[in-house]
């Protein structure tokens, strides 16, 4: 059976912002231990999770016959986009269905431009609001934490859409590898209002370390096993 990788966004993208251009790093400031690490848990946690990316991949098949990984543009470091992976937990036509309530819904609109997020989104599946709840559409990530698009710790990625919400603090945003988990995802996840969520990438960013990384993975666990802050 073929799982493809497909390009869905399941949102609504902006444009026209005006944000300052994203800083780059000091060269010599390069945290080789943090990549190091990415490189070897992502390369485990493949192995230790492939029989289980396979089952749910195929049960995400069987739902419509569409593909079960999809893959979305987001920012990354330097203000690069790439594509981030997940498993779909959205129906195949997730755009038509956000941009309909949208538009016809007034609190719906109220709530996504605040947030992003809908407290009863439409578009999720039955299956992807378990695989959401314990993060297991999350689990491709891990490749782009080995293509080096992303690390296991960091701000989320965000769309084409978030990022006129970070403004100026889009060049620190841009400063770090987008991450699989972070501060935001051990602080309550979409419990917290957006503002709240881009202060929090912006500390991360500014007073990062390896050790500091270790112990956000560490919270992580005992945050996704009660599925902190999850819609």
């Amino acid at each position: 059976m073929e799982f493809r990788i497909t390009d869905a966004t399941g949102g609504v993208e902006e444009d026209g912002f005006v944000i300052s251009e994203p800083r780059r790093p000091n060269p010599r400031n390069s945290f080789t231990a943090k990549r190091a690490l990415d490189i070897l848990a992502a390369s485990l946690g493949l192995i230790f999770v492939a029989p289980l990316l396979l089952i749910v991949a195929l049960m995400v098949r069987l739902q419509d016959g569409q593909a079960a990984i999809f893959s979305h543009t987001r920012y990354g470091q330097y203000g690069r986009t790439f594509k981030c992976y997940k498993l779909r937990s959205m129906v195949p036509d997730a755009a038509e269905r956000l941009q309909a309530l949208l538009d016809s819904n007034p609190e719906a609109r109220r709530e996504w431009e605040l947030t992003q997020k809908l407290t009863h989104d439409p578009r999720i599946t039955p299956l992807g609001r378990f695989i959401r709840a314990t993060s297991i559409d999350e689990l491709p990530q891990l490749i782009n934490v080995l293509k080096g698009d992303m690390s296991l710790v960091g701000p989320r990625p965000i769309s084409l859409s978030e990022r006129g919400k970070y403004g100026e603090n889009f060049a620190d945003y841009c400063s770090v590898r987008p991450g699989i988990t972070g501060l935001w995802q051990i602080s309550g996840r979409s419990k917290i209002s957006y503002p709240e969520r881009v202060r929090i990438d912006t500390s991360y960013a500014q007073t990062r370390s390896f050790w500091g990384d270790v112990m956000i993975i560490l919270k992580t666990i005992p945050a996704v096993l009660k599925s902190d802050g999850a819609w």
